[in-house]
This record gives C-alpha cells, sequence and structure tokens, in this order.
C-alpha cells in the first residue's frame, strides 16, 4: 500500500514538471537581447607625424574626423606622436606601436612610412602626405598598389602643371631656381620632373640642394641672387620653415612657385593645392573599412584628390603680380 501510494506522488511530480517546461500556455525562457551581452569593438590606432605643420597637422585631424564619424568616437583611441622632422624618432615611435600592438597605423609623411614599413609587416599601415610611394618605398615595379599591408593616400599635385603654372606666370622668366631639402626622396623625385619640363619648355634651371634647415637659409640666399623665379616642391622641411625663405626672397623681388598651400601660404606665389584635411579624410575612410574587416589592405590602390589653382594675395600684392584667370586667393587666418 505504502509503495502504491509512493508511486502515485512521483507520479504527479513528474506531470507537473512536464507541464513546467513544455506546457502550452507557459511562456518560453528570454533569450538575451541581441548584442547585449557583447561588447563593443574598439580600436587603437598609432599616428606618427613627421613634424609639425599646417599641411601634416590638417591631414592628421582629417584622419581622425573620418575614424570618428565612421566608426564613432568611443570606438576609437588615437596615440598620436610627433617625431619633430627625426627620421630616427620615427623609427622609436613606430617600434613603440608594434610593441604595444596597435590595431593600425597611421603614417603621416615619407619618413614615417618609411619607418613604419621597416617597423612591421603584419599591423595595417596606412600613409599619408606621401608624394609617390615607389620612390618612398624602393619599389621597382609599382603599379599604384602597393600590396603587402601597406597602402594610403597621395598628396601629388600633377608635376607637368606645375611645370606649366610656372610658365603660365612667369613667361618671360629665364633662369629658374629648384630648391629642396636633399634628404627628402620625394622631393628629388619631384625636381627631378619638373626640372625636366621645364628644359623643355626652354627655362635654365639650376638644382639648390640643402641637407637640413641649418644651411637653408645659405643655399636660398645663393637661389634668390642667381634665379628669376624659385620653384620648391613638396617638401617637409621646406613646409617646417617658410618663414626663412619669405624672409630672403620676397625682399629679393624673387617670387616663389610652391608645390602645395601650406608652402605657398608661408612664403610663395601660386600653387596647384590640394586639402590635406580632405586628404586625411578618405585616409580615415579606408582605415575604417581595414579595422571593420571590409576591406584587405593588400588590394587597396593608392588614393588622390583634387586640385585647384591658389595665389598668396599677400605676396602677389608685394610683388605686383597679377594672378592669371582660373586662380583662387588661399584663405588666411583672421
Amino acid at each position: 500500500m505504502k509503495k502504491k501510494l509512493l508511486a502515485a506522488l512521483l507520479a504527479g511530480v513528474m506531470c507537473l514538471g512536464l507541464a513546467a517546461c513544455g506546457g502550452g500556455d507557459t511562456a518560453p525562457a528570454e533569450e538575451p537581447a541581441e548584442g547585449g551581452d557583447e561588447t563593443a569593438a574598439t580600436y587603437t590606432v598609432g599616428i606618427c607625424q613627421l613634424v609639425e605643420h599646417v599641411a601634416l597637422d590638417a591631414a592628421t585631424q582629417g584622419f581622425q574626423d573620418a575614424l570618428v564619424d565612421i566608426l564613432g568616437e568611443d570606438a576609437v583611441t588615437f596615440d598620436v606622436q610627433n617625431a619633430q622632422n627625426d627620421s630616427n624618432t620615427c623609427s622609436t615611435i613606430i617600434n613603440g606601436f608594434v610593441s604595444k600592438q596597435v590595431d593600425l597605423i597611421l603614417a603621416n609623411a615619407t619618413p614615417a612610412l618609411q619607418a613604419a614599413a621597416a617597423g612591421t609587416n603584419e599591423i595595417p599601415i596606412l600613409g599619408t602626405s606621401i608624394t609617390e610611394y615607389g620612390v618612398a618605398l624602393e619599389l621597382a615595379d609599382f603599379n599604384g598598389t602597393v600590396g603587402g599591408n601597406i597602402s594610403g593616400t597621395s598628396d601629388l599635385a600633377p608635376l607637368d602643371q606645375q611645370a606649366a603654372m610656372l610658365q603660365e606666370w612667369f613667361p618671360d622668366a629665364q633662369n629658374v631656381g629648384l630648391l629642396y631639402c636633399s634628404a627628402e626622396a620625394n622631393s628629388q623625385y619631384q625636381i627631378d620632373v619638373v626640372k625636366a619640363a621645364l628644359e623643355d619648355m626652354g627655362y635654365t634651371c639650376t638644382v639648390y640642394a640643402f641637407s637640413d634647415s641649418n644651411d637653408l637659409s645659405a643655399v636660398c640666399t645663393t637661389a634668390a641672387n642667381e634665379s628669376d623665379v624659385i620653384y620648391v616642391p613638396t617638401d617637409n622641411t621646406v613646409a617646417a620653415n617658410t618663414g626663412i625663405i619669405d624672409n630672403i626672397c620676397r625682399p629679393a623681388k624673387v617670387p616663389v612657385i610652391a608645390g602645395e598651400e601650406g608652402i605657398c601660404s608661408g612664403c610663395g606665389v601660386a600653387t596647384l593645392s590640394i586639402s590635406y584635411y580632405d586628404l586625411g579624410y578618405t585616409t580615415g575612410e579606408m582605415a575604417a573599412k581595414i579595422l571593420k574587416g571590409e576591406a584587405d589592405i593588400a588590394e587597396m590602390p593608392i588614393e588622390y584628390t583634387d586640385v585647384t589653382k591658389k595665389y598668396n594675395e599677400a605676396i602677389c600684392a608685394e610683388l605686383g603680380l597679377t594672378p592669371p584667370e582660373g586662380y583662387v586667393a588661399i584663405e588666411t587666418a583672421e
């Protein structure tokens, strides 16, 4: 009798358990909200900028703004470091990024890119403010895509158009001085191309190379004394020392044609300009695709941006120069 009673009680308990687990009137267990327990992806980006000047600063800012706009302010942390125009410091900065295992490196200017390429073949590297990647990375077969873990954007304005711009402004000039820093491979490349184009137009060209800012004044003085007009390419050392050039060339009434707007703002009369902010922003858009896994950096071609003819209103007025049609005045800070 007791055994029958115990069996009945057990059967009742089992029925109640089954009803609780699978009864049609019982609400199913709640699933975790989608993404509720997942942590949003966050990234650390190392930025190595060669030197502080307007163009490179604008590229870095554009890059950061693009990543924040696309990924969100809380999704990305920037480690921004400036090499103070020293290639060895670039290498030290890059090695620090590699040790920290950052998710991506922005190399702003050629020496920074060269240091990054030597420092890692695994972490994605995007260059910006790079004139010619084939020259910077010594790529004999460069066809627009670097491959491996490197891509980026170029600040190269068409060099044949820069030579044509000089002719447009100074058709009667005879002697053109080509002033640049010999330590910058991309500057050498620009000088070689522009020199050939100007000589085809009939100009007599003389190259004035300085090794660093210490001998810039002496070399620039010689160039101003011997030239009707001076051309300076997109050159980081020039960009950081435009005051030296302006203090020599403007009193001597020797106009300067510049490779980019920042240099032209400081010492030039005209330039075929790009927006370095836009260039950096484009680089940031590329970075977002890489970080989100939407693009393979090895297959990303180098990207470029549009150019605009611009002139320096103040220096042109002082030298008595009237800009040809189609030029826009460079905006100056109030």
